[in-house]
């Protein structure tokens, strides 16, 4: 069998508009292997949330997927059927939303939303669910999970709804993570635990993960290739510790500069954080060029008219950029 788990080839996502599509994530190529970490960075409305979404054949209108192809274990994703597609959800793809509170079925226990998991994927009753049910939770370190079992939604911790998303999307042994920026609604005290947790038992597993991030210092800490998006591109990939100590992209330079860092008043001195002036593009003001070009401070002339293809860097990665053609 493949280490390959997840291949993504030339993915356009598109928004239909009174019967015209217009392209919102354009030309998308991205592999993770068995057991990787790969995060996917870039300010809100760049299309790391729209991919995810397709990867886990989660789209609905009016956008849609319009060119490419999504192979999980070989599977192309784009082209299976809504029944095929409930089967691969849950079995071999898993995904952990932002905020558990709206991802929980409120008016089930969680004890029946983890054990139907097994019902739908494993064919086991009633009673072998929920005994499953139960190892689940421990497996994720919910206290007294005996008892919580039959606890609904509302009577835990933010936290602890967290958990219990995890031990969902985990019941199965899925072969895929998306986890879309997974601790953005906790309290910052646990958010390193609940990640050292997703990590812990998806390296048990073998499990690759799809890190969906604004947070570029956890990035930093737990994925072993970075891919940055902007405005529905993917214009830099690279190993995590060589993107951060090397950014080439303009934009990720920009997002790079912005990180604050413990010990940099010493060393520089005291200095305002980097900024990127403007905003991100709507999907329907995408021009022809560069879409980064009114905000970069290195643009050419050229990079207004045409848009740049994505060539390989010499020490490893890709880019998509004229400064490195």
């Amino acid at each position: 069998m493949s280490d390959e788990v997840l291949r993504i080839e030339d993915l356009t996502i598109a928004l239909r508009v009174e019967g015209r599509d217009h392209p919102a994530v354009e030309g998308v190529n991205l592999t993770i292997g068995r057991g990787e970490v790969v995060g996917l960075v870039g300010e809100s409305g760049c299309g790391k949330s729209l991919t995810a979404l397709s990867v886990a054949g989660l789209l609905t209108a009016p956008m849609h997927v319009s060119n490419g192809r999504i192979l999980i274990e070989g599977q192309d994703v784009a082209r299976l059927s809504n029944r095929s597609l409930r089967s691969l959800r849950g079995d071999r793809i898993a995904m952990i939303f932002q905020e558990p509170m709206t991802a929980l079925n409120p008016l089930m226990t969680i004890g029946d939303q983890i054990g139907e998991m097994f019902v739908l994927h494993r064919g086991l009753g009633a009673r072998a669910a929920r005994k499953a049910a139960i190892a689940a939770l421990d497996r994720v370190q919910v206290p007294g999970a005996a008892r919580r079992v039959d606890d609904y939604p509302h009577q835990l911790s933010g936290g602890m709804r967290q958990r219990v998303m995890i031990a969902i999307a985990l019941a199965c042994d899925p072969a895929l993570l998306i986890a879309d920026e997974p601790t953005t609604a906790l309290d910052v005290t646990i958010q390193a635990e609940i990640i050292d947790l997703i990590l812990e038992l998806c390296r048990e597993q073998g499990t690759a993960v799809l890190m969906i991030s604004h947070d570029l210092g956890l990035v930093a800490r737990i994925c072993n290739r970075v891919a940055v998006m902007y405005a529905g591109h993917l214009i830099e990939e690279q190993a995590a510790e060589r993107i951060f100590l090397s950014p080439h992209h303009p934009y990720t330079r920009g997002l790079v500069g912005a990180l604050p860092r413990l010990g940099r008043r010493l060393t520089e001195g005291q200095a305002a954080l980097t900024e990127i002036p403007g905003t991100v593009p709507a999907i329907l003001d995408y021009g022809a060029g560069c879409r980064f070009a009114p905000r970069c401070t290195r643009a050419m002339a050229h990079c207004a008219a045409a848009t740049p293809e994505t060539t390989q860097l010499p020490q490893g990665g890709r880019i998509r950029c004229f400064l490195h053609d």
